[in-house]
């Protein structure tokens, strides 16, 4: 491709699963946005050694060593400007980030939940999605906002709840489409096709092919 691709910082806590997919996507030389580094809470977190794996910068910036989570925010904010990034992708970083570094990068930070938002906010989601209910469940991507799990969405993914599901067996099919939907909000938004009015999302050139998801089956 031709073109500045997109300098993306990824904070993570943990294993990494969607950061990989990102990884994955970012390794196509015509995909339009690039991970300048992939920062983590934890110096433990197998995120880092996929990163690292994939010549990837990497950074800890532990909250235990800071006296507040101001101060933490702050060495966090300068870690990600040091790499000059234009967009934060949030991948399992387990941490609640104040208003003030929210709207430090509004509209330049995403993050992915495993539900169909705005229902099944927080943690435990799977568990809550069979408890409640539900047919048909999926994942997120949206912009964050100071709210938990709250934000314009820019990509959802539905799954069907099936009989004698658990919250591994449901999580499993939920992530494999969190690891299709997250990359494409990356590449959506490094294409500079998606905007916000309001609360909404705009995509621009949006194909819609108006199928839909019954669960169960009609006369099944």
């Amino acid at each position: 491709m031709s073109g500045k691709r997109l300098s993306v910082g990824v904070l993570i806590s943990g294993r990494g699963s969607n950061l990989q997919a990102l990884i994955d996507a970012c390794a196509d030389p015509a995909f339009p946005a690039r991970i300048a580094v992939v920062v983590s809470n934890k110096a433990d977190a197998y995120g880092l050694e996929r990163a690292r794996l994939a010549g990837i910068a990497t950074a800890v910036v532990d909250h235990k060593s800071y006296d507040t989570r101001e101060a933490f925010e702050a060495a966090l904010d300068a870690t990600l400007r040091s790499h000059e990034i234009e967009l934060i992708c949030l991948a399992g970083f387990m941490r609640i980030l104040t208003s003030g570094f929210v709207h430090g990068w509004t509209e330049r930070m995403i993050n992915i939940h495993p539900s169909l938002l705005p229902s099944f906010k927080g943690l435990h989601t799977h568990e809550r999605t069979i408890a409640s209910g539900v047919r048909i469940t999926g994942c997120t991507v949206h912009f964050v906002r100071p709210e938990m799990d709250d934000g314009p969405i820019i990509i959802q993914a539905a799954v069907p709840v099936l009989a004698g599901d658990d919250a591994d067996s449901l999580g499993g099919r939920v992530l494999e489409q969190e690891h299709k939907i997250y990359p494409e909000a990356l590449r959506l938004i490094a294409l500079s096709r998606v905007r916000v009015e309001g609360d909404v999302v705009v995509i621009s050139a949006m194909g819609e092919d108006g199928r839909t998801l019954v669960n169960p089956p009609v006369g099944g």
